[in-house]
């Protein structure tokens, strides 16, 4: 077994190093915000942004406004996209149904799946306007009957972004903001005396904003750590050093910080990859971002076998993998840890990204080994009933669950089976011992 890394990003010990100045940063801001309230929020737009006003909140007019100024071809897109993820998101909705089942004669079980009653929308727009992050999060909540959707991005150029404003208003958010980062996402769960809080933080963002959400956590829920974007080629002799190059590339553009990795048979295709990369920075028009990208988290590693590399990729677990193989479907069938998988040629990372109909927030830093993506069950919880309806039944169970309480000392428990054995089943049973 052979692996060899032609090209390696930054260690672990140098990402933790910038992970530990991120989290101190965020413990702050955090810790300002809740004491603060609306006059740390403001400051820390200002700060970021240089951007202020006496309520972040947009009025149906501002919304009004910044709809008008989205061309009509631009518009059109954003509908054709959102009828594309909602389309998704209804099938995945619909394979979600409550249950109910007799277990036993008179012991009824079920669950319901029931929206989360509010959640916060983060769509990023530092670099990069991300006006398809509505899509993902405010749409997809919408689909799940959410009742109250708050939407938050970042101004650009010193306004509203009026295309992300289009498409948050047509996913359906109830409340759009225009603000951005941490103090965006620290005032939907924290509050403060204009911004209700919400039960659950969504959406994508930079190291800040996963970090963010990753402190916020427990306070309210969250759907994934998606930070800084994370791209890998599986490609073998099949194609060529163009394809994977703009591929990775493509990704790599999203920040300084953004892990891109080539995964091959090829040792070929390999440092033919590597003279690509090098000649498409020369003409790519963020070549400013993706080189640094590049430079510091770009990877390319050369395997023997197609097992070696299923292997990497399983413990890479990286958030978007593109499969370019003579073998497509046995990577769909044995790849485990991922956050999407985009299978041939013909398809790509940024189709997911903007348009195809699968959600785009997806778990980075490894976290494909635990969660899948974003999608419509996430924003519905689980909950669990039971019901007896016969005294026979409800004697029965009373008698099995007051001696699985006393074996395990809890006389209290056991208490509320017996009583039931008493009442519905005529049997008298001494205080604080098993039903027999």
């Amino acid at each position: 077994m052979t692996i060899t890394y032609l090209k390696r990003g930054k260690s672990e010990a140098d990402r933790a190093e910038d992970d530990a100045k991120v989290r101190e940063t965020v413990e702050a801001t955090l810790r300002d915000i809740a004491d603060r309230g609306d006059a740390a929020v403001r400051d820390l737009s200002q700060k970021f942004d240089g951007y202020a006003r006496p309520s972040f909140l947009l009025t149906a007019s501002e919304i009004e406004a910044a709809m008008s100024r989205v061309s009509t071809r631009d518009m059109e897109d954003i509908r054709f996209a959102q009828t594309q993820i909602r389309r998704f998101a209804e099938a995945q909705r619909a394979s979600m149904t409550d249950i109910e089942v007799e277990t036993l004669p008179g012991v009824f079980l079920g669950h319901r799946n029931i929206p989360v009653q509010s959640v916060g929308c983060y769509v990023p727009g530092g670099k990069f306007p991300m006006v398809a992050s509505a899509h993902m999060s405010v749409l997809t909540a919408q689909v799940a009957g959410v009742p109250r959707i708050v939407a938050a991005a970042p101004p650009v150029k010193g306004e509203p972004h009026p295309a992300i404003v289009a498409a948050m208003q047509l996913g359906g958010a109830h409340e759009i903001y225009v603000l951005g980062g941490m103090q965006a996402v620290g005032a939907m769960a924290l509050g403060t005396e204009t911004l209700k809080p919400v039960d659950m933080l969504v959406g994508p963002g930079n190291a800040y904003v996963a970090e963010a959400k990753r402190q916020l956590y427990g306070r309210v829920g969250i759907d994934l750590f998606a930070g800084p974007t994370e791209t890998m080629v599986i490609a073998d002799d099949t194609v060529d050093a163009e394809l994977c190059a703009t591929d990775l590339l493509g990704q790599a553009e999203h920040g300084y910080n953004s892990p891109a990795v080539l995964l091959t048979t090829s040792r070929k295709l390999a440092e033919a990859t590597l003279l690509e990369v090098d000649r498409l920075l020369t003409i790519l028009p963020t070549a400013a971002t993706a080189s640094v990208s590049w430079r510091d988290y770009g990877e390319v590693i050369v395997c023997d076998t197609h097992d070696e590399m299923l292997a990497v990729a399983n413990d890479i677990a990286s958030e978007h993998v593109q499969v370019m193989t003579d073998r497509d479907d046995w990577y769909l069938e044995n790849m485990h840890s991922y956050g999407a998988l985009f299978l041939g040629p013909r398809t790509n990372v940024a189709n997911g990204d903007k348009v195809i109909g699968t959600n785009h927030t997806l778990p980075t830093k490894k976290a494909g080994r635990y969660t899948g993506g974003l999608w419509v069950g996430k924003f519905l919880k689980t909950h669990s009933y039971q019901r007896i309806t016969t005294d026979a039944a409800a004697a029965m169970i009373g008698e099995y669950g007051s001696r699985l309480c006393l074996l395990e000392g809890f006389v209290g428990h056991a208490e509320q089976c017996n009583i039931r054995v008493r009442r519905y089943g005529g049997r008298n049973v001494g205080y604080g011992t098993a039903a027999e």
